[in-house]
């Protein structure tokens, strides 16, 4: 995976100038990279042998990884994930390359994690003894979150060696990581078996990020989705699926998710300038969005919006 140096973050009006803000890759600032596009169980889907799937199973170029973010603070070479995907080990190695590590720090200087859904948490694993076997990195959870992981194996085993130090997050209480770098937990309404589940605010020195990959509904998060576009350069929303008619056979009150149809139509009516900040992401193996040559991938662009890419860079 090559850096998109592309789709980086237009400045906000109340920002400086583009020539003020570090760009990507320049050895200064703080980086934010994109690890994974895709839903919890990444693409090709298990088991998928349909045409949204076909074409990855024969082509590596075409897979993609469930939805990730790297940050690299180039002052310092520190490095944080936010979310522990099934993909970790691939998406590590990747984030090791770009962020050209010195040996002199640990492997990783924390993980952020929304909530305890496979795509999003399974990864914590490779930080244990059969594999990485990490000394006392730190995860950033919600109250639900750390409790499920402290009470249930091989979760427990992490906390009990050692291989990990749960720090607890409480919305509102943003979390200074470096100076001028903060992650903000934000809950949003999403199904809740084991955890609560967040969006994180990152806010960098110079532009901001939201990452959402899960909700169930808009209406029922209690916050205006506008009003959060307008306090960030870049938001990062779940697109699990294009509309209602990906998964004929799954109840979809099973697997709620705002289809992106939905959310360009709740989003047309806002101003362009802040339509320009949503980076779709978290698709569905089934979603045509994942493939550019689509008509849903134009649709999406000719009202305003992007998809996320991996490989997407934001200077920070």
């Amino acid at each position: 995976m090559s850096p998109n140096l592309t789709n980086q973050a237009a400045p906000s009006s109340s920002e400086p100038s583009p020539e003020a803000i570090e760009s990507p890759g320049s050895g200064v600032g703080v980086e934010l990279i994109v690890l994974g596009v895709a839903q919890d169980a990444g693409v090709p889907h298990a088991g998928c042998r349909r045409d949204c799937c076909a074409p990855a199973w024969a082509d590596p170029s075409r897979r993609r990884a469930p939805a990730c973010l790297g940050i690299l603070d180039r002052r310092t070479s520190a490095r944080w994930l936010v979310e522990a995907t099934p993909e970790l080990p691939l998406q590590l190695q990747r984030l090791l390359e770009w962020a050209e590590p010195d040996g002199r720090r640990p492997i990783l200087d924390g993980l952020f994690l929304t909530h305890a859904h496979i795509g999003h948490y399974l990864g914590l694993a490779q930080l244990g003894r059969e594999s990485l076997g990490t000394r006392g990195v730190p995860v950033y959870v919600m109250p639900r979150l750390r409790r499920f992981l402290e009470e249930n194996g091989p979760w427990s085993q992490l906390v009990a060696l050692g291989n990990i130090e749960l720090r607890t997050l409480s919305e509102g209480e943003a979390v200074e990581i470096a100076p001028g770098l903060e992650v903000d937990p934000i809950e949003v309404p999403h199904r809740g078996e084991f955890s609560e589940t967040v969006a994180f605010r990152i806010r960098g020195p110079r532009r901001s990020v939201l990452f959402l990959p899960d909700i169930d509904r808009w209406e029922e998060w209690g916050r205006s989705l506008e009003e959060e576009l307008e306090r960030v350069d870049i938001a990062y929303l779940d697109a699990t699926f294009y509309d209602d008619s990906e998964l004929p056979s799954r109840a979809r009150t099973e697997i709620p998710h705002p289809p992106v149809v939905t959310t360009m139509a709740l989003l047309d009516r806002v101003a362009p300038s802040l339509r320009s900040r949503v980076r779709f992401l978290h698709f569905n193996h089934t979603n045509p969005l994942l493939d550019p040559s689509r008509k849903a991938r134009g649709v999406v662009e000719s009202r305003g919006y992007r998809c996320a890419e991996e490989g997407d860079i934001v200077a920070l």
